[in-house]
């Protein structure tokens, strides 16, 4: 017995042994005898996500063979190569690689796909004007598509570039699109995911929708662990966006090292930041800054993503809360610059989209005029046949490119208009800079005097600010000026105007308003500004100093006002500050902006952590 149990156990041995052999020795060749590399290649296409440490080992094999491959094949195996090469954020390589196969497969679908994927790897790589201009390119080639998956591709590329974009409702229409052509059955993983995304982004579900759960339900079937987990990192950043951290770390936690093994670093950074957040939530400060300082590690170098400022800003409040204020100002003053830097990408997203878009109307317009061109020549030489009655079929062609061209003038008058629009406004706050108030203010005196009522001009100039750069940082100081600026606007009418004249100064033209009615508005203003909202990030705490000039005692000369109400604001100055100050009719006896002598040192209060 002892004996044939030794024999069996040896005999297992030596079929492990042998399988292991054939493993490496299959491994190590490139394309097997006999194999259909074109069956292989199509396999490995269907599993990149599901299957994807499989898949690269096949691609990785087939390239040490290619030389063997027939040309569709090797542009086949070119397509998924540079595909796994975006997969691993190679970019500089996978671009290459795509437009190599764009220019050179004879196989329009194959084209069509790797233009698809170029779109993906040029959003992600911030070339967002690129990205948006093949797009264009992608969509009017889809009629030509006929595959199913081909088809699937494109459109899926285009709802989740225009949720980028922030055209949510445009990217729920390809994403239904997707669902309507794709058969059923098939991608129902990736579709949920890209229909509810794009839904979620434009706020019209959050996480508790059913739908969310039964997306995760069909990846999780056929191993899309990927997407599975992208739909849970939704369901996650709803719960945080509604106060229930609890029930982002029960969504995500148990299925972390899933997705460390995915090694797809995007959703990685994601993850982590969402947990590090929602961990600093319930009260554990240490689990929640060792996944924060992951998904710092984890985010690409160089580049700033809304996880990268997540978890910089759990960072900040972390060390703020040990009472590290040195840390905690070193990671703010990076969480500013992240929170910057994403905010600038959200907004080239959204000009590049409509950059692109305004230039493909441009130069269809253009190719609408050629061809109307094309058509009066036609008609000039059948004028030579006809009679009056080709002559009048000529005018009213001519009338038509007149009308065109005049519709073309008017768009691009329109076109000129909103850039005016731009010129006149500040690029920090959005609001009147100073040529552009002083035009609408003088405009509203005017109004004002003819209808025979009184009007209030706010003067305010914020206290110590330079000493808030100076400490902070501009970032903080940028963050102060908006702040301000979101609390003036709570307190204004539609006819007041509102300018920044420069700096850390203001200035509110108030129409239609007494004497009393200014000073009680410019107090609301003052003490709104004074109080920083609840929750607030910022460490840096403000005061404004006001001037009010009234026209019942002053006049409607704007001039007079400002210089009055200047003086007003730097006597509230020298009186201590943070102060409203009404102008008399004796204010301009004072020098204007006269040094005050004993004027209090400058403080900054810093909230306690």
């Amino acid at each position: 017995m002892k004996r044939r149990l030794r024999f069996a156990r040896n005999l297992r041995l030596a079929i492990v042994s042998l399988a292991g052999a054939l493993l490496v020795s299959t491994a190590g060749a490139q394309v097997a005898p006999g194999e259909d590399a074109s069956a292989t290649l199509a396999g490995a296409d269907a599993t990149k996500t599901s299957a994807h440490a499989a898949f690269a080992a096949t691609i990785e094999r087939l390239g040490r063979g290619a030389a063997s491959l027939t040309p569709a094949e090797r542009a086949h195996l070119q397509y998924l190569q540079s595909w796994q090469a975006a997969y691993a954020g190679n970019y500089e390589e996978a671009v290459p690689l795509l437009e190599a196969v764009i220019g050179g497969s004879p196989d329009k679908t194959l084209r069509f796909r790797a233009t698809a994927t170029l779109v993906n790897i040029l959003g992600n790589g911030h070339r967002y004007r690129e990205a948006f201009s093949r797009l264009t390119d992608l969509i009017d080639t889809l009629p030509e598509i006929v595959d199913p998956q081909a088809r699937y591709q494109g459109l899926a590329e285009a709802a989740q570039m225009l949720t980028a974009a922030g055209q949510y409702d445009l990217a729920a229409e390809y994403a239904d699109r997707t669902i309507q052509e794709t058969p059923s059955g098939e991608n129902a993983c990736k579709r949920s995911f890209i229909k509810m995304h794009a839904l979620y982004r434009g706020k019209r579900v959050d996480g508790d929708d059913p739908r969310f759960a039964k997306g995760i339900a069909e990846c999780t079937a056929v191993g899309e662990s990927l997407v599975a987990n992208a739909l849970r990192a939704d369901i996650a950043d709803s719960a945080l966006a509604r106060g229930r951290p609890s029930v982002a770390i029960a969504t995500l936690e148990p299925h972390y090292q899933q997705i460390l093994g995915i090694q797809y670093s995007i959703l990685t950074s994601q993850v982590e930041s969402l947990l590090g957040q929602a961990h600093r939530e319930v009260g554990h400060p240490d689990i929640a800054e060792k996944y924060a300082r992951a998904a710092v590690a984890s985010s690409s170098s160089g580049e700033y993503s809304e996880p990268l400022a997540v978890a910089l800003r759990t960072l900040y409040l972390v060390a703020k809360q040990r009472g590290d204020f040195e840390a905690a100002t070193q990671w703010l003053e990076r969480y500013m610059q992240a929170d910057k830097g994403y905010l600038d990408d959200v907004t080239a997203r959204a000009l590049a989209y409509e950059s692109v878009k305004q230039q493909v109307a441009s130069s269809r317009m253009e190719t609408d005029a050629l061809d109307r061109q094309n058509q009066i020549l036609h008609l000039q030489r059948e004028v030579d046949r006809r009679s009056m009655e080709s002559s009048r079929l000529y005018i009213v062609l001519l009338l038509t490119i007149v009308a065109a061209i005049a519709l073309w003038l008017i768009r691009t008058k329109r076109a000129q208009v909103r850039f005016m629009r731009l010129a006149r406004r500040d690029s920090l706050t959005g609001i009147s800079n100073r040529q552009h108030f002083v035009e609408r203010a003088g405009q509203a005196l005017a109004s004002a005097r003819k209808a025979g009522k009184p009007s209030c001009l706010i003067l305010f100039d914020l206290d110590h600010f330079k000493l808030i750069n100076d400490t902070f940082g501009h970032a903080e100081g940028d963050w102060v000026l908006l702040r301000v600026v979101a609390e003036c606007r709570d307190h204004l009418l539609g006819d007041d105007v509102f300018g920044r004249l420069g700096g850390e100064e203001f200035a509110i033209l108030l129409p239609g308003v007494d004497e009393s009615a200014g000073m009680r508005r410019a107090e609301l203003i003052r003490a709104a500004i004074a109080v920083p909202p609840a929750g607030s990030p910022s460490s840096a705490r403000v005061t404004a100093s006001f001037g009010v000039a009234c026209t019942a005692r002053l006049g409607h000369d704007l001039d007079r006002l400002l210089v009055v109400a200047d003086d007003a604001l730097y006597r509230g100055k020298d009186e201590g500050r943070d102060r409203v100050i009404l102008a008399t009719v004796n204010e301009t006896q004072v020098p204007s902006r006269a040094p005050a002598i004993g004027r209090p040192v400058p403080t900054i209060r810093v909230a306690s952590p």
